[in-house]
């Protein structure tokens, strides 16, 4: 369990010194100003903070953090945090760090002994910042480390979180740089035909993409090593281009792996075709802790149409296309190469909420108690997963998370088989002689009922035989395709019963033996009528209704 020194500082704009509290003081979190260039993002938004403060938790925001994603410092203010302009005593101070960008050599400097960091670190590939974390004794959680293959982590996966939000911007910067429109239209001055989009990954940033394009109206076609996915992009309105060559390419945790170098021959050899025909390619393919695979080449680029658009999601990796300036849209042979590193700053709002909602998640599941007090607990697969330095030890690669193994299925027992000659189940037809004493036993109950029943009685009971073999052969000759198989059951009864209270109802026949029924069979004849009218009619519009939801 984590302790803490400090408080929460001082209301206000002016960098006064933090008062010392008493070691049962709620933990202090601090939300410092992402220093980046074109960082926009922010680790907490006032909404979180008002239930970081019902876990116990103090939380100071250094002055202008929000802002550039329209947070103001008032807004923090009425959510319960302390505003602080120094940002050397916010990082001094805290307890705990929530952060977007992995610090920078200075923050880490700042960073008080025996606190914890929780964002984005990216491990594998900041091998010098692990060193300088540990030296000084922190603990850090690396949101970008969280077993996804959890089930119970995905509300903490801030790699999902905004690879979602970055497809969606892609694929707006690929219409802003495209010269037409997405969808195809025809008007008096001419016939405009859709674009086609080409997306290389179906991860989520790749499904978002595939989404987004679809609903602009562009023809849409994506690939991935991953064959599995190949519904998704389906059920998003894209057509999924499968290579020419046998090989599985998932790499576990959701993510691809490195293919051999035939899956990679015949994916060029597919990806030329399909730059040839595109507009616009959005790249998305990244393999964790490696540089991005290329998967454009510049041969590519030169034989795609003037005008065309390429979306680089992976520049800041080093972009799966050669010609990719990371940071930079550029012109080359025509095609405009689109390599921006901040995607998801350019919509700070919505992924600075998502993003804290995941951290907002993953507080509560280290202050189970809401009592302001963190516990790091190291034998939790997800909680081990995130952390990479515990007490300034290295603690990167974790284990594989123990996923506990499906329970195996009890042995059924052996069926018991029925005496001989009695036996007639679903399976084996009725004994001549079993199906001769239920037919001798039926003829005996009619016969009975015949002999001694009233002549009103016969009349009405064999119009009700009847209706039992005409009503069995219309219910299961309705056809499904109509509507619901429930509904087709359903009304076939309700239309017998409605048969039925129609003939009660109506008038007798002139002659002899005209009897009306009595005013007890009247309404009860009404009332079935009715009943069966609302369940049928309502049937009806509860599945228009159900159908509607399928349309767009």
């Amino acid at each position: 369990m984590q302790t803490a020194a400090t408080a929460a500082p001082s209301v206000g704009e002016s960098p006064v010194a933090l008062a010392t509290q008493p070691a049962a003081a709620p933990l202090l979190i601090g939300v410092p100003k992402e220093t980046a260039p074109g960082e926009k993002r922010v680790a907490t938004v006032p909404e979180a903070v008002v239930k970081l403060v019902k876990l116990g938790f103090a939380v100071a925001v250094e002055s202008g953090a929000g802002a550039a994603a329209n947070f103001a410092d008032d807004t923090y203010r009425e959510a319960g945090a302390q505003v602080v302009t120094d940002a050397a005593q916010l990082w001094s101070r805290a307890d705990i760090v929530f952060k977007v960008r992995p610090p920078t050599p200075q923050e880490v400097g700042m960073l008080r002994r025996g606190a914890t960091l929780i964002g984005f670190i990216w491990p594998a590939q900041n091998p010098e910042l692990m060193q300088q974390l540990a030296g000084r004794g922190v603990t850090v959680l690396a949101i970008d480390s969280l077993p996804r293959q959890l089930s119970r982590a995905q509300k903490m996966d801030a790699l999902t979180s905004m690879a979602g939000v970055s497809g969606y911007r892609a694929v707006i910067e690929a219409a802003n740089a495209f010269g037409r429109f997405f969808n195809g239209q025809v008007t008096a001055a001419g016939k405009i035909p859709p674009a086609r989009v080409f997306i290389a990954g179906a991860g989520v940033a790749g499904l978002a993409a595939i989404g987004t394009a679809a609903n602009l109206g562009a023809i849409v076609r994506a690939n991935d090593t991953r064959a599995e996915v190949a519904d998704q992009v389906v059920s998003l309105g894209g057509e999924f281009v499968k290579v020419d060559y046998e090989e599985e390419g998932s790499g576990g945790g959701g993510y691809a792996k490195v293919m051999s170098e035939g899956f990679q021959q015949a994916q060029r050899e597919m990806y030329a075709r399909e730059a040839k025909d595109a507009d616009i390619i959005i790249t998305t393919a990244l393999i964790p802790g490696k540089p991005a695979p290329k998967l454009i080449t510049a041969e590519m680029v030169r034989s795609m149409k003037p005008g065309s658009v390429i979306v680089d999601m992976a520049a800041e990796q080093g972009g799966n296309c050669e010609l990719t300036e990371p940071g930079q849209a550029v012109v080359k042979h025509g095609v405009t190469i689109v390599g921006y590193t901040d995607l998801v700053s350019r919509l700070a709002k919505q992924s600075s909420t998502l993003y804290s909602n995941n951290l907002l998640r993953l507080a509560e599941e280290l202050c189970k108690a809401k009592n302001g007090r963190i516990d790091v607990n190291m034998d939790d697969d997800a909680i081990r997963g995130l952390t990479v330095i515990k007490d300034g030890n290295i603690t990167w690669p974790p284990p594989p998370p123990k996923i506990p193994a499906a329970a195996a299925k009890p042995k059924s027992a052996a069926p018991v088989a029925a005496p001989k000659g009695h036996g007639h189940g679903a399976s084996e037809p009725m004994a001549a002689k079993s199906l001769a004493i239920v037919f001798g036993v039926g003829a005996l109950l009619f016969l009975l009922v015949g002999l001694y029943a009233p002549a009103t009685f016969l009349s009405h009971f064999v119009v009700f035989v009847l209706a039992c073999f005409i009503g069995y052969m219309v219910i299961w000759n309705v056809t499904p395709s109509l509507h619901t198989p429930l509904m087709s059951v359903t009304n076939a009864i309700s239309s017998i019963i409605a048969i039925g209270a129609l003939i009660q109802v109506a008038p007798p026949l002139s002659g002899a033996g005209a009897d009306r029924p009595s005013q007890l069979i009247l309404g009860l004849a009404v009332f079935a009528l009715a009943l069966t009218a609302v369940n049928m009619f309502g049937g009806f519009a509860v599945t228009r209704r159900m159908l509607a939801m399928f349309r767009k």
